[in-house]
């Protein structure tokens, strides 16, 4: 039994008032983390998970590429409807709001990201990117591995939380507990929710008297402690933000709501996962990614927004991975089989837009497949190293080199 196996519950839609005298307010009176650049240690990540393999070739469509249409003769988007980057590249149409971003200069594109020997296997391929670890099992994530190097506030319940249901594999470290929350109105104890449970629970919480000894029972203690103060704070902590842009009423939509209430909140919050899908678009692919692409593109620009109306979207990167792409060929049922090198997104107003890497080559596939250009753990060695000012040495295991994407 280990801490990060422990997941505390579910949560969606935050605000923020902290006491100065509870435990919160003295986790954010803390000084500010050693080693970082000016302003680092204030800044939060936002991963967002494109779950299921997003097909990169109709999200960032190479238009100005004859092959694009030689392999997809009913899939590929006519070069008049693709929102044009350059004579090579464009957005899918559905990614207006998206688009306006990039021409804000707030949307890095970094094309043909992946990684030696891919994984066409969901589950291992998912694995991989989220513990940055191609070659060997890993036990923990990448960003559970930097909560444990980040030297961060021990008392701060919320350095790190994970918008969903289960807690991403990414985020599990060995020494900081990340609570799991998918509706504010489900996020709590199972036992809280009636007052008879509540009392039996609390009871046997006080209770000293164990008949047996465990190596194990202090941290099963300290866990169980741990979510049951952090249900109880949480809405307190957030009721006093007001939201200041028009989300979709998507999931995805109300988790990057949430999303900005915890950042607005100030609660010391570092990183916060956010997952949207499922893009495994072997049918019918056109009608579902659309739907996807747009909830994403009006989703993340509401966000900012919100992040703006609060003076907050300077000190937000988002990153977003998915993992795998598809194949370049369209399938004889209009969708997509899994593929390989696919673009990650780094958005924010902290960075210099534009165009990373080279799109992969549709001349010369890897069978069936467009081949990487940029390894992800770039990318990753780049929000390490100039967003956290962090070092990447107990992170990700190698030297990769980071993007000068970040300002």
């Amino acid at each position: 039994m280990q801490r990060r196996r422990f997941l505390i519950g579910s949560l969606a839609g935050l605000s923020v008032a902290a006491n100065a005298q509870n435990l919160f307010g003295a986790a954010l009176a803390q000084a500010p983390l050693p080693g970082l650049p000016g302003g680092a240690d204030d800044r939060v990540l936002v991963v967002i998970n494109m779950q299921g393999g997003n097909d990169g070739l109709n999200t960032v469509v190479p238009h100005g590429m004859p092959e694009y249409y030689k392999y997809r003769p009913t899939l590929g988007i006519a070069p008049g409807d693709v929102l044009q980057i350059d004579r090579n590249v464009g957005f899918n149409p559905v990614m207006k709001s998206f688009k306006s971003m990039y021409d804000a200069g707030n949307v890095a594109v970094v094309q043909g990201a992946g990684y030696p020997s891919p994984d066409h296997s969901h589950f291992r391929s998912t694995e991989i990117w989220q513990t940055a670890e191609p070659e060997h099992y890993e036990t923990t994530g990448w960003v559970g591995r930097y909560l444990d190097n980040a030297e961060l506030p021990e008392n701060n319940l919320f350095n790190a939380v994970a918008l969903a249901p289960v807690l991403p594999e990414l985020m599990i470290a060995r020494r900081v507990d990340v609570p799991a929350v998918a509706a504010l109105a489900g996020f709590g104890l199972s036992s809280d929710r009636n007052a008879s449970q509540r009392g039996a629970f609390a009871a046997i919480d006080r209770n000293a008297g164990v008949p047996f000894s465990s190596p194990y029972l202090s941290t099963v203690a300290t866990i169980e402690d741990h979510a049951q103060r952090g249900s109880e704070e949480l809405p307190k902590l957030i009721a006093g933000y007001t939201t200041s842009a028009s989300y979709p009423a998507t999931p995805l939509g109300r988790s990057l709501a949430l999303a900005a209430q915890i950042i607005g909140s100030r609660l010391g919050t570092r990183v916060i996962y956010v997952q949207h899908g499922s893009f495994d678009t072997h049918a019918a692919q056109k009608g579902t990614q659309d739907r996807l692409l747009g909830e994403f593109s009006d989703g993340v620009k509401a966000f900012y927004d919100d992040l703006a109306a609060h003076g907050n979207d300077k000190r937000v990167l988002t990153m977003t991975f998915s993992e795998f792409g598809r194949r370049v060929a369209e399938n004889a049922s209009r969708g997509t089989d899994h593929g390989e090198a696919a673009p990650m997104f780094l958005i924010g107003g902290g960075l210099r837009g534009g165009l990373y890497g080279e799109h992969p080559s549709l001349d010369t596939l890897d069978n069936g497949d467009a081949t990487f250009n940029v390894d992800f753990r770039s990318v990753y060695a780049t929000v390490i190293e100039k967003w956290f000012g962090r070092p990447t040495k107990d992170v990700i295991a190698g030297t990769f080199p980071t993007m000068p994407i970040l300002v």
